[in-house]
């Protein structure tokens, strides 16, 4: 059960935009960068500054998530995958909870291969980093 396309975090300069202005918060299994809406409101140097500003208010109608884990994580690819999709499955739960416009980076930890983690564990960590973000409705 897949993410739905509107909340996928998908490009390089997304992801970058992510780890270089958003907050960062720690769990034992998980890290999530967040990035506020909104948060850069700095003019480009691109020409087509009303473009980039056109599409900048579509996405902010979904709040956008990627998942980044690492062969840190493990050397199998199966390991990973299975994580990956336990991760979505958590956020497909919380998505309806979420504020609009957020971008987030949820970074898997070598700690969750390791000590062989499930969903519940992962749905309980996601609720805390997004309650310290305060990303949930009513928080922002």
């Amino acid at each position: 059960m897949a993410l739905p396309k509107a909340n996928r975090l998908k490009s390089r300069k997304d992801f970058q935009a992510v780890f270089r202005e958003g907050i960062r918060l720690h769990g034992s299994y998980l890290t999530l960068r967040a990035l506020k809406p909104l948060c850069s409101t700095k003019p480009s140097l691109d020409t087509a500054i009303q473009t980039t500003q056109a599409t900048d208010s579509l996405h902010l109608a979904s709040t956008r998530i990627g998942i980044s884990i690492s062969t840190k994580v493990s050397k199998r690819a199966v390991v990973r995958n299975r994580i990956k999709r336990q991760i979505t499955a958590a956020l497909h739960n919380l998505l309806p909870k979420l504020s609009p416009g957020w971008r987030l980076v949820v970074i898997v930890k070598p700690t969750a291969a390791e000590s062989k983690c499930v969903s519940p564990q992962f749905l309980q960590e996601l609720e805390q980093l997004l309650a310290q973000a305060e990303v949930f409705d009513g928080n922002s």
